[in-house]
């Protein structure tokens, strides 16, 4: 679909495959995983209860200027499981009664980004045009295409995961009124280049820590890890899905579960740049980790515990010293645990890196309602651990 109205021109696609190359050549868009054709084929594939478009705009010349990987949910209030559920539980109640939030039918939520991996995954922008203004454009191309397609029924619209030093840029939406709320910071582990072995960053650590480490390592010697291979992932994915729905059922708020076959994708599509360790004490699969490697980072994905042996294991700890040497052995910078479990990343090293969404209600008076909701949304406090030797 096209549309092209005063000083906006943009394609829109409800499938990756519809996409000229000219799109994924123009925007260089290998240098990053995220945008490949190939993932994001395997995410929507592998997620039939979510809806999927693509926005490219293009300059006055025809050419592809930005693209917009788009995400439609069905959210419920009662997936906020943490110190804001009373407060969601109000906010709903609230607004059913004005009869702006559906009774029955789940919330529609439109997001631009990644509904499955922390940061900037959603926005890809090509070298040479104004930022400001390409985030205006796409906030109006989207509006436009929600307003003129009777296939979505929009409740509110959601833009994801922005660091600090895009503030600047994306605070233009607020123009279009969106709010921005800042969430759970991604927590980024900066690798020393005088790394070249696990045993170096043992070393870099401070006495306390590095003996936490080795009780952690000696805990987990028990445990067996295995590399998950495209031959070995059908066997066990199905114990790798158990594990996962443990994790997904404790965290505080999840937009979406993520479907473990798209894994399989991965692999193939990725190959080595995809990694999936399992666990096992003596036959019995009791965590696996998922990770991705792009440019010069290794970006944790999901990870799945059996809880009732984590403490006696150290299973978790394990595979977030498992992350770090897999980092340190492909000799990348740095190494992005995602968000949660905040403060025990901060105890291997990783620091906080903010991160800000933007969400607007298409009805100005829920709108003003959700405004005052997200103004008491805060990320989880936590204790910042300095690990390092000065």
């Amino acid at each position: 679909m096209n549309c092209s109205t005063k000083n906006l021109n943009a394609n829109y696609y409800s499938s990756v495959d519809e996409i000229p190359s000219k799109v994924w050549s123009s925007l260089n868009v290998n240098e990053n995983v995220y945008f490949k054709k190939s993932f994001l084929k395997s995410v929507e594939e592998n997620h039939q209860k979510l809806s999927f478009f693509y926005v490219v705009l293009l300059d006055n010349n025809g050419n592809p200027k930005c693209f917009g990987s788009i995400q439609i949910i069905d959210f419920f209030f009662e997936t906020v499981k943490n110190d804001l559920e009373s407060f969601a539980k109000k906010v709903k109640e609230f607004g059913q009664k004005l009869h702006l939030f559906p009774k029955k039918k789940p919330f529609k939520l439109l997001i631009c980004g990644n509904t499955f991996v922390s940061g900037e995954h959603g926005i890809l922008i090509a070298n040479g045009f104004d930022k400001k203004q390409i985030i205006k454009e796409l906030a109006k191309a989207i509006l436009n295409y929600v307003n003129s397609n009777d296939k979505y029924h929009i409740d509110a619209f959601l833009l994801k995961d922005f660091i600090n030093e895009s503030i600047s840029i994306t605070n233009e939406l607020k123009d279009f009124n969106y709010h921005p709320f800042s969430v759970e910071p991604n927590m980024v582990l900066h690798l020393d280049k005088s790394w070249n072995t696990f045993d170096d960053y043992l070393q870099a650590l401070k006495t306390k820590f590095r003996v936490k480490a080795k009780k952690a390592l000696k805990l987990s010697k028990s445990l067996s890890v295995k590399d998950v291979t495209k031959d070995s992932i059908s066997q066990q994915l199905s114990d790798m899905e158990q594990l996962y729905k443990k994790v997904a059922k404790n965290a505080s708020f999840n937009l979406s579960d993520f479907n473990l076959n798209t894994y399989k994708e991965f692999m193939y599509q990725l190959d080595n740049n995809y990694i999936i360790k399992t666990y096992y004490l003596e036959d019995k699969m009791v965590g696996f980790m998922s990770g991705v490697i792009n440019n010069d980072s290794l970006d944790a994905h999901f990870v799945g515990i059996d809880y009732s042996l984590n403490r006696e294991l150290a299973i978790y700890q394990r595979m977030l010293y498992d992350y770090i040497k897999i980092a340190i052995d492909n000799n990348l910078k740095t190494l992005n645990f995602g968000r949660t479990a905040s403060e025990i990343k901060s105890s291997v090293g990783a620091e906080p890196q903010d991160l800000t969404m933007y969400l607007r209600h298409k009805k100005s008076i829920t709108n003003k309602i959700i405004k005052l909701f997200l103004m008491r949304v805060q990320p989880t406090p936590f204790r910042q651990n300095l690990p390092f030797k000065k």
